[in-house]
Formats: C-alpha cells, sequence, structure tokens
C-alpha cells in the first residue's frame, strides 16, 4: 500500500475563501450595494466558518472512508492520511492536494452563501460535488501494470 498524506491550513482555506465571497460581492455591487459587505467574510465570521471546515471533513471522510487511515486535526490544520493501491499514480498526488483545497473552499463558500447570497449557493455547492467525485476518482485511479523487460 502507499501512503498518502494531505495537511490543510485553516488560514490557506479561509483565505481563498475571502477572496471568493469578496469577488462575488463586489461583482454585485451594480445590483445590491450591500452585496459585498453581506457577502464578504471577515475574521469575526470565523466561528461560523470553523463550524463548515469541520462538516467538510466528514464529507470528504465519508467519502475516502475506504481509504482514510486517520484524520487529525488541530486548531490551524486538519491532516488525512491515506493508504491508496500500490498501482496508485503518485503522480496525480500535487493535483489531489489541490483538489482538496479547492473542496474546502468551494463546500465552506457554498454552506455560507446559504446565508448571504442563497442565489449561487446551489452553483458552489454542485462544484464542490464535483470536486469531491473527482478526489474519489483520483483515489481510486490505478496505473496499468507494466511488463518487466529482463
Amino acid at each position: 500500500m502507499k501512503s498518502v498524506t494531505i495537511t490543510l491550513t485553516k488560514s490557506q482555506v479561509y483565505d481563498e475563501v475571502a477572496k471568493t465571497t469578496a469577488y462575488g460581492g463586489a461583482k454585485m455591487l451594480e445590483d445590491d450595494p450591500n452585496a459585498y459587505k453581506r457577502m464578504f467574510t471577515t475574521k469575526a465570521d470565523r466561528d461560523m466558518l470553523s463550524r463548515f471546515w469541520d462538516e467538510s471533513c466528514v464529507s470528504l471522510c465519508q467519502t475516502l472512508r475506504r481509504y482514510l487511515t486517520s484524520e487529525s486535526q488541530s486548531a490551524e490544520s486538519s491532516v488525512f492520511n491515506l493508504e491508496l493501491s500500490e498501482s496508485y499514480d503518485e503522480a496525480l498526488t500535487p493535483s489531489l492536494k489541490k483538489e482538496f483545497l479547492s473542496f474546502f473552499v468551494m463546500n465552506i463558500v457554498s454552506m455560507w452563501y446559504t446565508f448571504t447570497n442563497k442565489a449561487e449557493a446551489a452553483d458552489y455547492g454542485t462544484s464542490a460535488a464535483g470536486l469531491l467525485e473527482g478526489i474519489h476518482r483520483k483515489v481510486c485511479y490505478k496505473k496499468k501494470p507494466k511488463r518487466p523487460t529482463y
């Protein structure tokens, strides 16, 4: 079995969530002058975002339960240890890490938008579900066996 460890830091995810919500709010200012203030996540919103972080961890662990050997959380990060097939393609690991990050961002934004921007919440939820499916496909993927040459 091949071990893969993926660490996500809350600060990195929350920064991306803030960028996404700020951009979304700024784009809606013409139609809704309060959109930016309503949609943008601030440090004061971290308690709510922390709950969304936990829910994202639960979703990810549920999807990867077959491969997950451990998941640990600290105040600043979550670490996911996976045991994958011996024929797992390690070239996918950098992409897998990026997809973990993107899933957390999209999933948290989706949940945040259920309070602040209902019109776009479903789109972000659909994107998060697609990313979760992509993560599952990557961990299940196996390289074609190569015939040894002597």
